[in-house]
Parts: C-alpha cells; structure tokens; sequence
C-alpha cells in the first residue's frame, strides 16, 4: 500500500530515487528475494540484495550529494514508500536515522505515515527508535502525541509508543513506560506483547531494580510473554 500523502516537490529527491531505482534492480537476486518476502509474510515484494550489500550501494548512491533539509527527508521517504519493493524501505529508514537531527517536530506526521504503511517489525521497529524517538528526544512536548498513538487501535502506532524511548536510557520518562506496558498489557496480537517486553529488558540496562519491582507488582497484569522478555538478563 502506497502512502496517503504527496511527496513534497524535492531535488534532491529527484536524484537520489533516479540513482536508488537505476542501482537496485541489476543486484537483486530472485531466490533471495522470495525469501524474503516469506519471511516477512508476505507483506511486500523484494528485490533480493542482502543488507550488507545493499548498505554498500547506498554509499555509492549518496556519494557527493548535499545533506537534506526536512522537505528533502519527506519526500525521500515517501517516494521509497511508494514503491513495492522492501528495499526501498530500508533505504529510506536508513536515511531519515541519518538524517533525523535535520527535521523538527512537525516531522512526526510523516513518521506516522510510514509506520501505518506497509507495516512490519522490520520498518516500524527502526522508525520507532531511531526516527519517532529522536522527534521526542528532541522536542520533549511530542510525548502528549506519544500518550494517543498508545491508545491507537492500529497495532503498529501503538508498537511505536511503546519502543519510541528504546535509546533514552537515563533520560527515559519511566512513568509514561510503565503507563504504557499496562495500558497495552492485555493486548492480545504478539507484537504489542513482544514490545512490552523488549521496552521493560531495555530499560532494565538502566534501572534494573525498577523493572524488576514494576513486573513483581503488575505479574498478574502482564502476559507471560512481556514477563519472560522483561526479566530475560535479570
């Protein structure tokens, strides 16, 4: 499914997607890409060019073009988006990671946008951490945004909430996580338990006792799924 909304005019944009589109087809490969797109349930097509190989075209691709500005980033984004295969996806939350410090919080439409769109741990989950999470890093008043997308009845904007404050170690709002694993506690799709999990593990790195005292008083609450993923390294 191509995003809802128009890629801003961009010139950059321009030749980056003539350079994306001339330089990934020739390294697919036809096996690995139906691999792939049965590993990812066949959510969207691929081209087949393993990451690694992929992430050394990007250079190449890149190589001696300008850093972008906040219309640049979104209509990048939302021209990789629209096009079927996955590739163009990583590629484009590759460079929104990069280059996320150059947009503002009026960005955080877009991030939704993507995440709602042909939507998969292995997109949403990056965009979470390193694009929406960086938004709110940098202008904490996106958090009241944060405190609706949990009570979104898309499972993926909810994902988002709960894995957006994955890298703000010291700096992570631990009531507003908590608030969300319960929020979200009796979800019954994988995904929304996995990531309850995964968000408590991670902030167990910084305040292990904390987690360790939220799932003792909240088991009965949790899935033992979170449980399990919570207390994994404790």
């Amino acid at each position: 499914m191509a995003p809802k909304a128009e890629p801003p005019s961009s010139e950059l944009a321009d030749t980056v997607l003539s350079r994306l589109t001339s330089a990934y087809p020739p390294a697919g490969d036809p096996v690995r890409a139906a691999g792939s797109a049965a590993y990812l349930k066949g959510v969207c097509p691929f081209l087949g060019i393993p990451t690694p190989e992929r992430r050394a075209l990007d250079r190449t691709i890149l190589k001696d073009l300008p850093r972008p500005d906040e219309t640049d980033c979104t209509a990048v984004a939302l021209r990789c988006w629209a096009l079927r295969e996955r590739e163009y996806h990583h590629f484009a939350v590759d460079y929104l990671r990069r280059h996320v410090p150059r947009c503002s919080s009026g960005f955080l439409p877009v991030a939704r946008e993507l995440v709602t769109t042909t939507s998969w741990w292995d997109t949403v989950d990056a965009l979470a951490a390193h694009v929406v999470g960086a938004l709110v890093a940098a202008d904490p008043r996106l958090a009241r945004e944060m405190d609706g997308w949990i009570e979104d009845d898309d499972l993926w904007v909810a994902r988002t909430a709960l894995l957006h404050q994955l890298r703000f170690k010291e700096r992570t709002d631990v009531a507003r996580l908590f608030a969300y694993c319960l929020r979200q506690a009796g979800h019954r799709v994988f995904f929304i338990r996995k990531a309850i999990g995964w968000a408590l593990r991670e902030y167990a790195k910084t305040d292990p006792e904390a987690v360790r005292g939220f799932v003792a008083a909240h088991r009965e609450r949790l899935s033992p799924l979170s449980v399990r993923e919570a207390m994994k390294h404790l």
